[in-house]
């Protein structure tokens, strides 16, 4: 009998070790459901929303709705989501519905313009944005339209752009949220940059527009701006609100929130300068809004009081704090709004936010089952010192059960964007809590060109891509390498899109810090980015403007300081390259030139082409394949 309790004793322990030891894998990242809120129901008790459930060996991702009620409780499956929620493309008065749909507009095929060459594979431009993102133009372009309702049954569609060669909703990221009907019904409302071609090409002036269905006309509502204008919606009062940009060319302006009764137009959050709202929803009482916005290394939520016409001032209010991301508004009932909300160590769920005191319940458990069998990744917030004396937040993930007696290999993970927010966001590519729990010490560094930390540090990378931003991921290097536990000899860089030029740069400038570097769809040249990328007010404005431009002492700068294939004579460190060749946006090119620069220079390095992909990897099996070549090279390498 003692024997017995002795061998139970030891099963239980093995038990709980074996528990206790369960990690992140690329497997079980690829088995997480990905929540995604859709709305609240008609009746008010409930939140509707979608899992996107990858199926590996089919190669896609499977989605199914649910429906989960506001005081939580089961999620229980959604047969017709029509039933559920209010469509809101149909007109209050029921009269018509609005939708988008590609029409043809202009020539560009071969046999558009030779009809008897049925089989020619011919496409021909006179004009920039002949290709966007990752597709050809084929001179179809997404119009708005309003279809009649007769009977409960649709009539015939009227364009509400004939024969124009613009986009509604705006790629390549648009959607429905493009295109609005008024409060009243009497007009829609969308959002469209109506330029064509290389005009297109150099501009971010993108407005908001009004079709009053009476009269047939159309007018531009902010034709006093010249950035973005978009994502339109109104209050139940007939007051709008849109997310707007100042500057034509800069696509990562400070975006504000701004609304607008009658011709009485104000910014509701332009006093505050470290604010960059990246979503928003109208309260219930159309008094204020809800918009999230990231600020000190995490995304938020906040309210601010809308004024009207009694031009008093906006009040702001940060409603939640902590340590996670606010991703999503997902909609309100009474004093409970539902969100989204992630951090590094969970992907997103739907919570509850008690907006009068911030207090958040979890309400779907989609991953729970999942993350209760694994360790949990801590996460620190360290200020570190940059070379020109300013503060810079850094986040720092370690592996789970750290044990700062040992030594460990460490990352430093280099953002992309330029100007994106690093925040508590979680990735199913870059996902710093699989690096951290293979072993690795995660280094995240909030460098200079990053919203939440005040305009001035978010604007200081635009022309200065290659300068004081590398010293800040120098300078966090340089940090964590004082630290015990950090393995001084296994230093590894990483990182995507302006984090894979991150790479290319430190590659020849990091005076043996690393000893192995992974860039995804990185810039490794400047004058063949300029000459082949797409949306051209980016090098426009980054950069300074063309590299013949003699004369321009920004841009010549650029071109010859900041362009990595200047300094690839200085590399000596084994790299990994990655790249999508479907990338219109960071070329294909790119990636190859940075792999032939390390191969003819004898550095053992690896190019792995995404054949499928754009500038993300969105396949199932592409994304393991990613998985195992990084921490592959990882394993050789480091």
């Amino acid at each position: 009998m003692k024997n017995k309790s002795i061998f139970l004793l030891i099963l239980l322990i093995s038990g709980m070790t074996a528990h206790a030891q369960n990690l992140m894998t690329p497997e079980l990242l690829w088995k997480l459901g990905r929540v995604s809120g859709k709305g609240i129901s008609k009746d008010g008790k409930f939140v509707v929303f979608s899992v996107g459930t990858p199926d590996v060996a089919a190669n896609k991702i499977n989605s199914k709705t649910y429906k989960i009620a506001l005081t939580g409780g089961p999620a229980i499956l959604v047969a017709n989501v029509d039933e559920v929620l209010t469509d809101t493309k149909i007109s209050p008065d029921g009269k018509y519905k609005i939708s988008s749909k590609d029409v043809k507009v202009k020539k560009v095929a071969g046999s558009d313009f030779y009809p008897s060459l049925t089989k020619s594979n011919v496409l021909i431009y006179d004009s920039l944005n002949y290709r966007h993102w990752d597709t050809w133009e084929d001179g179809k372009f997404g119009h708005v339209m309003l279809t009649p309702i007769v009977n409960g049954k649709p009539g015939k569609a009227k364009d509400l752009m004939p024969g124009e060669p613009y986009d509604c909703p705006l790629k390549p990221d648009g959607g429905d949220e493009g295109y609005v009907w008024s409060s009243d019904g009497k007009r829609v409302i969308y959002s469209c940059k109506k330029k064509f071609g290389t005009a297109y090409a150099i501009s971010t002036n993108t407005d908001i527009y009004s079709y009053d269905i009476a009269s047939g006309v159309t007018t531009n509502l902010t034709v006093d701006n010249l950035g973005y204008d978009v994502q339109p919606s109104f209050n139940k009062q007939g007051q709008m609100a849109w997310l707007q940009m100042k500057r034509d060319g800069y696509e990562a302006d400070k975006q504000d929130l701004v609304a607008i009764t009658g011709d009485f137009k104000l910014n509701l959050t332009g006093n505050r300068d470290d604010i960059h709202v990246s979503g928003y929803q109208w309260a219930e009482d159309g008094r204020s809004l809800f918009f999230t916005a990231a600020v000190n290394g995490t995304s938020q939520l906040f309210n601010v009081t809308y004024p009207g016409l009694t031009r008093m001032m906006p009040i702001i209010t940060q409603v939640t704090n902590g340590d996670f991301d606010i991703n999503d508004i997902v909609g309100q009932k009474g004093n409970t709004l539902i969100v989204t909300r992630a951090d590094y160590n969970h992907a997103n769920e739907l919570y509850t936010v008690d907006v009068t005191n911030g207090y958040m319940k979890q309400l779907s458990h989609v991953n729970d089952a999942i993350y209760g069998s694994i360790g949990m990744c801590k996460t620190e917030r360290r200020s570190v010192k940059t070379v020109d004396g300013k503060d810079m937040l850094v986040w720092v993930v370690y592996p789970p059960k750290f044990d700062p007696a040992k030594k460990y290999p460490a990352l430093l993970f280099c953002e992309g964007g330029p100007q994106s927010a690093l925040t508590q966001f979680y990735s199913f590519r870059w996902n710093i809590q699989l690096m951290a729990s293979k072993g690795y010490i995660v280094v995240l560094p909030n460098r200079r060109g990053m919203p939440g930390h005040g305009t001035a540090w978010n604007e200081e990378i635009s022309k200065d891509h290659g300068g004081l931003a590398m010293q800040d991921y120098l300078s966090a290097t340089d940090d964590m390498l004082k630290e015990p536990f950090v393995d001084k000899t296994r230093f590894g860089c990483v990182g995507a899109s302006y984090g894979g030029y991150s790479v290319y740069m430190l590659a020849g400038m990091h005076k043996k810090r690393f000893k192995t570097f992974i860039a995804h769809d990185g810039i490794f040249d400047f004058r063949s980015m300029y000459g082949t990328t797409e949306e051209m007010w980016f090098p426009n404005w980054d950069y300074g403007g063309p590299y013949w431009d003699k004369d321009n002492v920004a841009a010549q700068k650029s071109y010859k300081e900041f362009s990595p294939s200047n300094f690839v004579a200085n590399w000596d460190t084994p790299i990994l390259i990655f790249h999508g060749e479907k990338d219109f946006r960071v070329p294909l090119e790119q990636g190859l030139q940075a792999f032939q620069a390390a191969q003819l220079q004898g550095i053992k390095s690896k190019l792995v082409v995404m054949q499928d992909e754009n500038h993300w990897v969105l396949h199932p099996q592409n994304a393991l394949v990613w998985q195992y070549e990084f921490f592959k090279w990882l394993n050789e390498t480091l």
